[in-house]
């Protein structure tokens, strides 16, 4: 089993934005310390939801505030590049980070943060394939030429390519069996959201898809099978549950606000419904549904062992830094996470 972080960034209601930043490079140089396997961070555009809508420019401030832990996006919003441009970010990256960058890729969940961007959110889901397949043509090669239904290029020169030999991992998250299954016949490492019952039958997909193609594009041995099957959980621990809970409920009800900010904005367009995601703002609610678990640590590593074997996983990716919650708080979560979760899951 390994261990993830996964992180929004949503805007605090009471401090400077240059200070959130400079708080979660504090909390990315503990979690490197703490052994976590990956730090993934997510885009999104118009929206308090997340502060780091270039995330190659925030990763690139993480790679220089941690030493061993990979990083990487959760994912880049492909229609919204060149595929040209971003190859080479992803090059730069990964030359910054020193061979550290993993790249998850998706084609926007929101479908009116992609008409912000003036892309058709029923198109999105062709041109973030056209341009994948054009990404895996051009990274590495010297030279490339490519023709789809949306990218074409011809001899173009590549001076530029990734540190890692056979360049970085490409992941997918997905929330629906449609994701899941192109992610498993395309080989892509693999994280579902949402309650175990509802993502239990995506990672049953995505495993069934693996399983035809017959293993992911590029293995990874520290994951048994080659291939990272992960799982989104909000986490928070204090030493006992009612200290736990007290601090996750407006932590976690400030970031549901969030999420669902885009979505209350635009209520009165049919868009809204199409919005895959859990619209409750209640803790109680997402509690309830297995998505955040806040306790001691007993309760905690309980919790995620029952949802671990459950769904069958090899990796947690964890936000522990959400909302209202201050760094203290992440860094105390963290340590308990740390000294007596970990050890209770080693065996998983």
């Amino acid at each position: 089993m390994k261990f993830g972080l996964f992180d929004h960034l949503e805007r605090s209601p009471d401090r400077s934005l240059a200070t959130q930043f400079d708080e979660r490079l504090e909390f990315a140089a503990a979690a490197d310390d703490t052994g976590f396997y990956c730090l993934h961070v997510a885009e999104h555009h118009s929206s308090p939801l997340n502060m780091v809508p270039v995330p190659g420019l925030w990763l690139s401030a993480v790679a220089r505030a941690t030493k061993q832990m990979r990083i990487g996006p959760l994912c880049y919003l492909l229609p919204l590049y060149s595929p040209l441009r971003m190859i080479e970010e992803i090059c730069m990256l990964d030359h910054l980070s020193k061979g550290r960058l993993e790249i998850g890729i998706g084609r926007g969940v929101s479908p009116f943060e992609m008409r912000y961007h003036n892309v058709d959110h029923d198109e999105s889901r062709d041109i973030m394939i056209d341009h994948y397949k054009c990404l895996r043509e051009g990274l590495g090669k010297s030279e490339f030429t490519y023709e789809g239904q949306h990218y074409r290029y011809t001899n173009v020169p590549m001076p530029f390519t990734p540190l890692q030999e056979n360049g970085p991992a490409f992941w997918y998250g997905s929330s629906n069996t449609t994701g899941a299954k192109w992610a498993g016949e395309n080989g892509l490492h693999f994280c579902a959201n949402g309650g175990p019952q509802f993502a239990k039958p995506n990672i049953d997909a995505y495993r069934e898809a693996l399983a035809k193609r017959g293993g992911v594009e590029h293995p990874k041995a520290e994951f048994a099978g080659g291939a990272a099957i992960g799982q989104m959980r909000h986490i928070y621990i204090a030493d006992k549950d009612e200290e736990a809970r007290r601090i996750a409920k407006p932590a976690m009800e400030h970031h549901t606000a969030s999420l669902n900010w885009i979505r209350k904005r635009n209520a009165a367009d049919q868009l809204a419904n199409r919005l895959n995601v859990h619209r409750s703002e209640k803790f109680e609610d997402w509690e309830a549904q297995g998505m955040v678990i806040a306790g001691s640590p007993s309760t905690v590593a309980r919790e995620l062992r029952k949802q671990v074997e459950f769904l069958g996983v090899n990796y947690l990716v964890l936000y522990m830094f959400f909302g209202t919650m201050t760094l203290a708080q992440a860094l105390r979560s963290m340590q308990l996470f740390r000294s007596e979760v970990m050890p209770q899951l080693k065996d998983l």
